[in-house]
């Protein structure tokens, strides 16, 4: 029997109850002149070093993990990791226009990655053009992405693996924003490129949207869109609902759809001291009858993550340190079909739960220890893999 998921009746509700005061966590030279930031402000919300006398801004953020576990009672072993190495480069050349840029050495794909490039001309709060290299605003992990924000050493593999993470591409769009006095309301609307057929060609052997990005390039020749509507109450949060729908073929006569809808909230509460974020994706694409199975038409993930801080204080030092409890819950489904034969389900899931604690000398930066005991069941349903790790990750701004 397939396990419902609850993350989205957990995200509604804190964001329909819960109603401690939200305050922003980082400042930064470019930062909105709403008051109440919104997850698409996270690309601008960061620490960059600006000299007046430079037309430019620069900043960046680097994250160093360390690895020890085992499967299904094989130890695995002992690893250095470096995830990300990231440069971002800020302009203003007057107070309607502004440029930035990410790049990014990922280590374990041993290349330079150009995440981010983009030109924004403010002509309104309500009508914002930009364009380049953008993050498509689904879901609000791609939009808010950097290490040092999390407590924990993995990405989601919602955000990774059912949504690719990081999610950018070359297009345009429009952007806004309205507000009262205590919530703000706002949208984003794209049109870029998007997949192509590794979707469903693919040594995974599955359904694998992160496989298919096409970047830089349109493989299937239509524009994908991607739209997002925000709201964040000052009291209660942040929820946010966002969609994508474009096709990754490139036959005419054959055009595969491909769309996934996304939930998320955010919420701060006991003056900063409880920090809820979750996000709920499900995709859904055209898979022609000719392929086997095992490249599902549905796939679903969702993670919630709860942090509290237990201390915080002046420490060795540091005037605003905190000492962090962290849990990360995670589920994705990646083949929510059912099997043609029998009508049975396919199972093909992973389920994962990650306690952990941080260290905070500042908001930049973060020492963070996890335990990662994760449950994988194969296409099949058999009994399922069983892997456990401990990890420790610094990850911080500079």
């Amino acid at each position: 029997m397939k396990h419902q998921p609850f993350f989205l009746l957990v995200i509604v509700s804190g964001f329909l109850f819960l109603t401690e005061q939200a305050r922003a966590q980082i400042s930064a030279p470019l930062q909105d002149t709403f008051g109440l930031l919104l997850q698409s402000d996270a690309i601008y919300n960061r620490p960059f070093l600006q000299n007046n006398k430079l037309p430019f801004a620069v900043g960046g953020y680097l994250d160093v993990n360390t690895y020890y576990g085992g499967s299904d009672g094989s130890k695995t072993g002992f690893s250095f990791q470096m995830p990300d190495f990231t440069l971002f480069v800020s302009s203003r050349f007057n107070q309607k226009m502004r440029f930035l840029s990410e790049l990014t050495f990922a280590s374990n794909l041993k290349q330079v990655q150009l995440r981010y490039a983009a030109l924004d001309v403010q002509l309104h709060p309500l009508f914002n053009l930009r364009g380049g290299l953008v993050l498509n605003p689904i879901g609000a992990f791609n939009q808010n992405h950097d290490g040092p924000n999390y407590e924990f050493v993995d990405r989601p593999l919602s955000a990774t693996t059912i949504i690719p993470g990081v999610f950018s591409n070359a297009g345009f769009g429009l952007y806004g924003k309205t507000k009262g006095t205590d919530w703000v309301l706002g949208y984003e609307l794209y049109a870029t490129n998007g997949f192509n057929d590794k979707i469903i060609d693919n040594t995974l052997e599955r359904t694998a949207l992160p496989e298919g990005v096409s970047g830089v390039d349109n493989f299937s020749g239509k524009a994908t869109y991607t739209g997002k509507l925000a709201l964040k109450n000052r009291l209660a949060g942040e929820l946010g609902v966002s969609y994508l729908t474009g096709v990754y073929s490139a036959w005419e006569a054959d055009k595969q759809k491909v769309a996934i809808f996304a939930v998320d909230y955010t919420g701060s509460f006991l003056h900063n001291r409880l920090n809820i974020k979750g996000e709920l994706a499900k995709v859904k694409l055209d898979v022609p009858d000719t392929y086997i199975q095992t490249y599902g038409k549905t796939q679903m993930g969702a993670y919630v993550d709860v942090v509290g801080t237990i201390i915080e204080r002046p420490m060795l030092g540091w005037e605003n340190a905190k000492i962090n409890l962290a849990l990360r819950l995670e589920y994705v489904d990646y083949n929510q079909d059912a099997f043609v034969e029998t009508g049975g389900d396919i199972a093909e899931h992973v389920r994962a739960i990650v306690p952990g604690i941080s260290f905070r000398p500042s908001d930049k930066t973060v020492f963070r220890i996890n335990y990662r005991f994760q449950e994988q069941t194969d296409f099949l349903g058999n009994l399922p893999s069983k892997s456990a790790a401990i990890q420790f990750g610094l990850s911080t701004y500079f």
